[in-house]
């Protein structure tokens, strides 16, 4: 058994990331300023998308989309079960309806079949989750899009750098959100990014910075004007110059850090495949993973323990795991105002009732990748 705890997923922070936030500190900008603009120019730049947008997290980046794109009461947006909770509460801050469909059983990404059979005349978005970081089917949910006149929003909270058909997520005209929390592959603290056309990214700086018609900081530059206007009641959602410094230092690093953690993928698999236990993450063919997580599938009957009881084994053994993720539909808040039913989503249901996702950082050692396998290996025993 390992000597120390290995936690789950803490951030990969270097030197780099630490001068970066001194540099930002010294120069008198420590909220939204250059370093945001600069942040959001090479962030855009290394996507290929069309323009960014950084705010102070992946939610506030859908939350803004859904604004900018006029969704409220009286529309649905579909979007899927399997993922965090920010991504259905952002429709009901809009006061939109979520219209849950059930996800692939390989990829556990939303089912496009699904999505088609689920719009209605009100349906005005729909709201894609990459899971674990693997691409949805994106060719065949921009059609459905196209063919209903609907936005197709891109929950991209675990997909950078993920590739679809050889495309960086995020490089298109539509809105995609992206996470930078403690625990993601490219990380500002908190943060996130909203990337898309350049007229969603001009109005979502208006909606995202309390409705001003003019960017804040430079009220405070010397070539600024004391003079503004409100142009919308806004959200107060801005990225700081200290997060962007360390977003800068990580978007030089992230290709270095994909490739770890394809490493680490490769051991896993290599390793666990021999065991007849589990069902481990897919690649199709047409994606490149972002490999944000590593869940592997307890097989039916294949384990003499539960889920949740293995999970304390690995955690009295010293290594960290996690559930992605419990399925939105069965919180309670969901359950008594919309009367979902497990049944309803049997795929999501039955998948997450035997998920766990294993460590998975560039930190990593290949000692700690062998001492999770030795844990993993034991537990089942």
């Amino acid at each position: 058994m390992r000597d120390t705890f290995l936690p789950f997923s803490p951030p990969s922070i270097g030197e780099e990331e630490i001068a970066e936030v001194v540099d930002s500190l010294r120069s008198g900008w420590i909220t939204t300023g250059p370093k945001t603009k600069r942040f959001e120019q090479e962030f855009a730049q290394y996507i290929g998308a069309p323009g960014a947008l950084a705010l102070s997290s992946c939610t506030a980046a859908l939350h803004t989309a859904l604004v900018v794109q006029g969704i409220g009461p009286g529309d649905e947006v579909i979007t899927t079960p399997m993922t965090f909770t920010a991504t259905v509460a952002v429709i009901e801050h809009v006061g939109a309806r979520p219209v849950l469909v059930d996800v692939e059983p390989d990829t556990m990404n939303i089912d496009p079949e699904l999505v088609r059979a689920a719009v209605t005349e009100r349906t005005r978005a729909v709201i894609a989750v990459h899971y674990g970081g693997h691409p949805c089917e994106m060719d065949l949910l921009h059609a459905i899009c196209d063919e209903h006149g609907l936005v197709l929003i891109e929950d991209a909270a675990h997909a950078i750098p993920a590739r679809y058909k050889g495309r960086l997520i995020g490089s298109g005209d539509n809105p995609v959100a992206f996470s930078f929390y403690a625990t993601k592959n490219l990380t500002t603290a908190e943060g996130g990014m909203l990337t898309g056309s350049p007229e969603l990214i001009e109005k979502g700086g208006v909606v995202s910075l309390h409705g001003m018609d003019r960017d804040a900081w430079k009220r405070n530059d010397k070539s600024g004007s004391w003079r503004y206007d409100i142009v919308t009641p806004g959200y107060k959602y801005n990225m700081t110059d200290i997060q962007a410094g360390m977003g800068l230092a990580q978007l030089k690093k992230i290709e270095g850090m994909h490739g770890r953690r394809k490493e680490i993928v490769a051991l896993y698999r290599e390793a666990l495949s021999k065991l007849d236990t589990f069902d481990l993450p897919v690649e199709r063919e047409e994606c490149e993973s972002a490999w944000h997580l590593f869940p592997i599938r307890i097989r039916e009957g294949a384990l003499s323990i539960t889920r949740d009881k293995m999970i304390e084994k690995l955690r009295e053994q010293n290594v960290g795991t996690s559930v992605h993720f419990i399925p939105v539909h069965t919180f309670t808040y969901y359950v008594k105002k919309y009367g979902y039913k497990n049944s309803d989503y049997p795929v999501a249901y039955r998948e997450a009732e035997r998920l766990i996702s294993l460590p998975l950082h560039p930190g990593l050692s290949d000692e700690d990748v062998s001492d999770v396998v030795v844990a993993v290996s034991g537990s089942v025993r």
